[in-house]
């Protein structure tokens, strides 16, 4: 046990000097993929088994991971790696299938939706294959399902629908009896995603009432008290929020309103909200400290950018500030949280290189 113990150590100290990740195996990486994309160490492969349409813009990815990945719970996220023209690229997505899917028959799906301009959604959309191998992270996220013997609410719009699928489906398996009402809000009646699953669920669940509202045909129904006004026992009720931001705002505002206290409303977002900083004061000096390396920087530019922008590797995840795994030691100056507002302590603490802009010298150990 000592000598394992003591080799696991050797290893970590090795990882994080040369690569500042925790198992240097992954540095053989590139070799082991060309034999078999299965054998990588530096994240969990996975290998597309089928994709299916959903939209026009939207596609539900079904992968194998495989068999040392840890699982997940309904409503979490995983961090997505491809390569595209040469270049690893990460990308956060939630899951859309219930946890008994993996633990059945070894499959997990993805429902992404193509993005203007987006890099890797995009991607996904025009070249991913079934065989293809992509990477998948471990699930994170507090986005759980509530307590057996509460009734929830669920307000969704558009591909925000996805974490909501996976409670939806876990609840229904689990013969969850308390009230259940989702209220799903998309353009058209052509944009709903995974339609017939929906209304599959609505028929053989009880407890499950299902609202779709269009927000640009002919008559827009735009979330408002009424549909509100609508859900039986609304202030019992636990409230999951996950749509675009202007949706996931109003619904704050109207269940506010309506005396439902914060504690009661849980949200989980398509990026991550951002405080408004004082840029002027933003920026300085920027010490990599097992780099050698001296940078500077300007205004609101995060730490994880500056390193990338001096051709440092760090890793990192859901670039969000949400997975954590860009966190490091800072070991000198003030960052403030891009995402709070909040200023850091001066001293030697762990931030995340994600959302952390330097507010004058800082000393990073990287």
């Amino acid at each position: 046990m000592i000598a394992v113990l003591e080799k696991s150590s050797t290893l970590h100290w090795l990882g994080r000097q040369l690569f500042n990740r925790d198992d240097p195996a992954a540095f053989f990486d590139p070799l082991l993929e060309r034999v078999n994309p299965m054998w990588v160490k530096q994240y969990t492969p996975a290998r597309v088994a089928a994709i299916y349409n959903e939209t026009s813009d939207t596609k539900t990815f079904v992968v194998a991971p495989a068999g040392r990945w840890k699982g997940f719970e309904a409503g979490q996220h995983v961090n997505i790696s491809v390569d595209i023209d040469g270049v690893r690229r990460n990308r956060t997505f939630s899951l859309s299938s219930s946890p008994l899917q993996w633990q059945t028959d070894g499959t997990v799906t993805l429902t992404i939706k193509r993005l203007p301009g987006g890099l890797v959604t995009n991607w996904m959309h025009d070249h991913l294959e079934p065989g293809a191998v992509v990477g998948l992270g471990d699930a994170f996220g507090d986005f759980r399902i509530p307590n057996p013997e509460e009734p929830a609410l669920y307000i969704a719009g558009g591909s925000g629908i996805t974490p909501v699928l996976s409670q939806l489906e876990t609840m229904a398996a689990s013969d969850y009896r308390s009230p259940v009402t989702l209220l799903y809000y998309v353009r058209t009646q052509a944009d709903i995603i995974a339609a017939e699953k929906l209304r599959a669920l609505a028929a053989r669940w009880p407890a499950f009432t299902l609202k779709i509202f269009t927000t640009d045909e002919s008559e827009p129904q735009l979330l408002c008290e009424d549909h509100l006004a609508d859900v039986p026992g609304l202030p019992a009720r636990r409230c999951y929020l996950c749509g675009p931001k202007g949706l996931m705002d109003l619904a704050n505002d109207l269940l506010y309103r309506r005396g439902i206290s914060e504690d009661r409303v849980h949200s989980t977002f398509f990026s991550a909200p951002a405080a408004t900083l004082d840029t002027d004061s933003l920026g300085g000096a920027v010490h990599f400290e097992r780099s050698n390396l001296d940078v500077s920087s300007e205004g609101d530019a995060v730490l994880l950018e500056i390193a990338e922008a001096a051709k440092l590797s760090p890793r990192y995840g859901c670039r969000m500030g949400i997975c954590h795994q860009c966190s490091c030691r800072k070991t000198s100056g003030t960052v403030v949280n891009r995402l709070t507002g909040k200023a850091s302590g001066p001293g030697d603490e762990s931030i995340q290189l994600c959302v952390s802009v330097p507010r004058g010298p800082v000393s990073i150990d990287i």
